[in-house]
């Protein structure tokens, strides 16, 4: 098949280009991607569980933090969404389910584009300052990251691996911004920022799993590599591989701070390794949801096994068990039969 060939595949993907209207506009804010926020909930339990003690503020301020800092996330998150559909737009026409974003179907005027990028992050900052500073530095540098994931010349996800790790770093990001609403005062553990963030590359880099496996196996490795040039160095052992690494980066910091800051939370090991098979799984499924984290509510399996983690976190958080504390410190089991064995001469 020829570029030419894979030209006209992709073009006719894509019906005759209309004008865009107000709702396309709309919909390349991606509102109904506001779930990949779930990640700051994380942030606002553990800063009120490490930090409830330290914090000023009081539960009313919490809330209106919480309801304010929620509304800052998803503007500068709709923000960079924009940013990223237009500067995608002649690409994702290579991509099966990408090809019917509005960016590519309809004709959008680039300036109109830029007010709306512009007026969503501004809204978003300005809600974020009204917080505290902490939350704004967060939701700044969230905006900064959809920049140099998108913009050229730096644009990271035309780079291979440094694709998944520029994309994943969201996660801690929304981790400091659920911080920031409890206490403005500290920052999360370096562990857990680690954690997350090796946690976020595994779910990307299970999401490209997905597509490569599905859009090599129906329209080939070279539309693939048009739709996205870091594709162009993958293959599925290369994908793998990564998955592995992650998930196990994760583990490693997860278990630093689980074991460092409530030795209990080890309970909640086998709900993660649980949730990462299943995860890992998914993304061995053809035409799986794990192509489209925002609509992961939908897989029962990965719903389950997060609902299991979360009792299994709650209980750990409540519940003292001072027999665990043996596994935060040294212990050598003694044989008592070695003085039975002969010694040498």
């Amino acid at each position: 098949m020829t570029t030419s060939d894979l030209t006209a595949s992709g073009s006719a993907r894509t019906s005759p280009r209309m004008i865009a209207g107000f709702s396309d506009y709309l919909r390349i804010a991606r509102f109904d991607h506001m779930t990949k926020n779930v990640f700051i909930l994380p942030g606002i339990a553990l800063a009120l569980l490490l930090r409830g003690n330290a914090t000023t503020e009081g539960p009313l301020d919490i809330l209106w933090n919480v309801v304010i800092g929620f509304l800052a996330a998803v503007g500068v998150a709709s923000a960079n969404y924009v940013i990223n559909e237009w500067l995608d737009r002649d690409f994702d026409r290579f991509h099966p389910e990408k090809s019917q974003r509005a960016a590519v179907q309809r004709r959008m005027f680039g300036p109109l584009v830029l007010l709306e990028y512009l007026l969503l992050l501004g809204a978003g900052l300005a809600l974020a300052s009204l917080v505290n500073d902490a939350l704004f530095a967060a939701c700044l540098l969230l905006a900064v990251s959809g920049i140099t994931y998108n913009v050229k010349p730096i644009r990271t996800k035309d780079r291979p691996y440094l694709d998944v790790l520029s994309e994943s770093i969201n996660n801690p990001i929304r981790l400091l911004i659920g911080w920031a609403m409890v206490d403005a005062g500290s920052l999360p553990p370096v562990s857990l920022l680690l954690a997350f963030w090796f946690g976020g590359a595994f779910l990307m880099n299970s999401k490209r799993l997905a597509e490569y496996r599905d859009i090599v196996a129906s329209d080939g490795r070279e539309t693939l590599g048009l739709y996205r040039r870091s594709f162009r160095h993958y293959s599925e052992n290369h994908l793998s591989v990564a998955n592995l690494v992650h998930a196990l980066l994760c583990a490693f910091f997860v278990a630093i701070f689980l074991i460092k800051y409530r030795i209990e939370y080890i309970l909640l090991f086998p709900g993660i390794v649980t949730l990462f098979a299943v995860y890992y799984a998914l993304a061995l499924t053809p035409n799986s949801v794990a192509r489209k984290p925002e609509k992961l509510y939908r897989a029962r399996p990965v719903i389950l096994a997060s609902v299991a983690t979360t009792v299994l976190f709650v209980f750990a958080t409540f519940a003292d068990i001072p027999a665990l504390e043996v596994l935060a410190s040294q212990h050598f089991i003694e044989t008592g039969a070695l003085h039975l064995l002969p010694s040498r001469p």
